[in-house]
């Protein structure tokens, strides 16, 4: 068992990621200050957020409907880098890179979701 969120393989990659999209952000324009740009930074504090936050319920239920909340959120972060690109904030390669990086967070999320879901079956 897990002592601390940060133990979390998931929260530590989430957390790696969230710092590349708040850099990212930085470097919008400022027109997008409290529209995208504080949408996407939202929604990547919600990843790790929502991880930290089920850790913290000690239930395993509670614990994997927060993972679902931070799933949701990487999939909305998803969904803003598109709008991103589709403005032209980022480049195709950055979105490629940053996509692709978030569907590895999910994988690892789902993972640990289906980690959870033993112990429901083991406690």
């Amino acid at each position: 068992m897990y002592k601390r969120f940060e133990d979390l393989k998931v929260w530590q990659e989430a957390r790696i990621y969230r710092r590349k999209l708040y850099s990212l952000v930085k470097k919008f324009p400022k027109s997008e200050q409290y529209a995208l740009s504080s949408q996407l930074w939202r929604a990547a504090i919600s990843i790790t957020s929502n991880i930290a936050e089920g850790h913290g319920r000690f239930h395993w239920q509670e614990n994997m409907q927060c993972c679902r909340m931070s799933r949701g959120s990487i999939n909305e972060t998803l969904d803003q880098l598109y709008i991103a690109k589709d403005c032209g904030y980022i480049s195709a390669g950055d979105f490629k890179n940053l996509y692709d990086e978030g569907r590895k967070i999910e994988q690892l999320l789902n993972g640990y979701i289906r980690y959870l879901a033993k112990q429901k079956l083991s406690g």
